[in-house]
């Protein structure tokens, strides 16, 4: 396969063609800006899976700008402090015959935190409106200043020199810092670091002669930028492949191309609404005006799609983030042809960026092993036991498979003909083929894994008692929350389930503005019928990370969206509803899609709860949740037992 044929970037070696990408670390960053042995846990993991290059989060080159002391924890490499701990991680991936290289990073600008902007030092070329703290305004960078900050990458360069690292990646993308100077939308400077492209691009080719003084002039340097934003005003694909041209005259050697800024996060971090290789049309743009490899970003986690960019010659490297937060052996797996053994994303973004955004150690929904490495590994069972799982949907399916793995005999109820849970109708959708993946993947496990499994099988006392289980684990899930309101017998009225097997047409309402409602919406629209939705609280999309959130509002503009309006009356025209401040009205409407959550099943839950002694509910039938719930309920709790 080409994903393990053997690669160059500059004088650097790599024994095969896949890249982990930079992403955040803030939980597992110690409080003087080293990363904590967790972290260098967390990367090891990813080079005893196979991996050939491991790039580091952000490390920050100073503290003068940008931030704020106790504000979040950041990682620096600002000095010989950094050396030790940055010299013990490349010792261990050069073990597993992996590199490392080091994200330097500038700041993060008009992006700061609200902590930092609200301390009043955050930086930029020009002053602007902070993003998440638009009434504070960024302090303009003084030329003084600048050559501060370029001296202070000089620094870093040196500090990754001395370290033993093998690699340097600049990140001037995502509209931090770096990215402003290169970027008319954020730079209105009227010296010789503004105006024109020309003297935009002066910060960064100073920095670029400042990393290669430092390092040497052969050491590897990696340019990592979004060859457009995607916003109006932005950067705009032919510019972003002339600043890679320019770059390349610097000694640039090798780029790795993304796209977006805050502005437009789900292209910087896609979720799974974003089709698989979303970005690789840009990295080919790039790689036909370049001589030096070009690394391709943006949902790669799909083996035969990885392998098809680099054949066709769309890139010669391709970066996982999130595919390898999933499941750090999916190198190992994929050269061994163990694909339906990879523990696929599901592209949800929230055990990995949002936990990120709530300052707690990076993680996974679907593998809570993910950042504690060492802590949360599955070891073998003391004392086997026989472990009776009711309900097999994720959490159910996770815990017996946790269980069975560490030597328990297990047996699973499932009163489906098919085992999946709520992750069937959750991957109904074309978009959501992930969490089909996901779904397959952990039947495949279960079956692997010799697990007894007993479908039609409904849980009374009695049976559980018969069985005579040493732990019960109930996981029985959640069903349609159904409201009660007059008309909803009618022929029009369906579940988001069923509308796979309906030929949608015409119009339709949907009441509900959660997730599952706008995923319905999302799925209409493109079968070219008039959406409108219809949600009783004063907001929609609640409870969901922001770049999924954001996507779907984005897409979904055109669609009617009533919030703080109740359902009256479902007829045979459509919808009639009560506005909370225009009175009521009628929705006319061919189909009325009912998508208002879920409930838990309480009534199994507590018929079963008294049956053994060692018993425990997880997932859904303690409250309806998000998959990384159910999962990390049944994981953790199965490692324990």
């Amino acid at each position: 396969m080409k994903l393990f044929e053997p690669g160059r970037i500059g004088r650097l070696y790599l024994k095969n063609r896949i890249i982990m990408a930079s992403m955040n670390t803030s939980g597992n960053i110690n409080v003087d800006g080293t990363l904590s042995q967790r972290g260098i846990d967390y990367y090891i993991a990813r080079a005893k899976g196979g991996v050939g290059l491991i790039v580091t989060g952000a490390s920050r080159v100073s503290r003068e700008f940008d931030y704020a002391p106790n504000a979040h924890r950041v990682l620096f490499m600002d000095g010989g402090i950094h050396v030790a701990w940055l010299s013990e991680l490349a010792d261990a991936l050069h073990d597993y015959g992996t590199k490392l290289a080091v994200q330097l990073q500038a700041g993060r600008g008009r992006i700061a935190t609200k902590k930092v902007s609200k301390a009043g030092v955050a930086v930029s070329p020009s002053a602007l409106s902070c993003f998440f703290n638009p009434d504070v305004m960024t302090r303009e960078l003084s030329l003084e200043e600048i050559q501060r900050l370029i001296s202070a990458f000089q620094v870093g360069a040196e500090t990754v020199r001395d370290s033993g690292a093998d690699a340097i990646e600049l990140n001037f993308h995502a509209g931090y810092l770096a990215d402003e100077f290169v970027t008319a939308l954020w730079n209105k400077r009227a010296d010789r670091y503004g105006g024109g492209l020309e003297n935009r691009l002066r910060f960064p080719m100073e920095v670029i002669r400042a990393v290669k003084v430092a390092a040497g002039n052969d050491f590897p340097v990696i340019y990592k930028f979004g060859l457009t934003h995607y916003l109006n005003g932005g950067r705009q694909i032919e510019e972003g492949v002339t600043i890679a041209r320019k770059l390349e005259e610097m000694g640039v050697n090798a780029f790795t191309i993304d796209a977006g800024c805050y502005e437009t996060q789900y292209w910087t971090f896609p979720p799974a609404y974003q089709p698989p290789g979303c970005m690789v049309d840009l990295a080919e743009r790039v790689k036909k005006v370049v001589n030096v490899p070009v690394i391709a970003v943006g949902r790669l986690g799909y083996p035969e799609l990885a392998e098809k960019v680099l054949v066709e010659g769309k890139a010669d490297f391709i970066a996982l983030g999130r595919p390898l937060l999933a499941d750090p052996e999916w190198p190992n797996k994929v050269r061994h042809g163990q694909i339906e053994d990879i523990c696929p994303c599901i592209g949800d973004n929230e055990g990995c960026l949002g936990r990120s955004v709530q300052q707690k150690y990076i993680s996974c929904s679907v593998n809570p092993a993910t950042g504690i490495e060492h802590g949360l590994s599955i070891t073998p069972a003391t004392v086997k036991k026989l472990v009776l799982v009711v309900g097999g949907g994720p959490g159910g399916m996770e815990a017996a498979r946790v269980a069975a793995s560490r030597g328990h005999r297990v047996v699973l109820w499932e009163k489906e003909k098919a085992l999946g849970g709520n992750l069937i109708p959750a991957s109904i959708f074309a978009f959501k083929q992930d969490y089909r993946r996901f779904k397959d993947y952990l039947v495949t496990q279960i079956q692997k894994l010799n697990i007894t499994v007993e479908f039609g099988k409904k849980a009374t006392p009695e049976l559980v008692k018969e069985l005579k289980p040493q732990v019960l684990i109930i996981a029985t899930g959640s069903i349609p929350n159904v409201p009660s309101i007059p008309g909803m017998s009618i022929e029009k009225v369906i579940t988001v389930s069923d509308l796979p097997h309906k030929s949608p047409k015409g119009s339709a309402v949907i009441i509900g503005g959660g997730l599952v409602g706008f995923e319905a919406a999302l799925y209409l629209k493109q079968k070219g019928v008039k959406v409108t939705i219809v949600e009783i609280l004063d907001d929609v999309l609640r409870n969901i990370h922001a770049t999924g959130r954001m996507y779907l509002l984005d897409h979904l503009k055109d669609v009617d969206i009533f919030t703080k309006t109740s359902v009256l009356k479902v007829t045979d025209r459509g919808v009639e509803v009560s506005h909370s401040n225009s009175g009521e009205s009628l929705i006319e409407a061919d189909m009325v899609v009912i998508a208002t959550g879920f409930k838990s099943n309480i009534k199994l839950r507590e018929d079963l709860k008294d049956t053994i002694s060692e018993t425990y509910a997880i997932g859904d039938c303690v409250e309806p949740r998000k998959v990384m719930d159910a999962i990390w309920e049944g994981y953790r709790m199965a490692r324990l037992i």
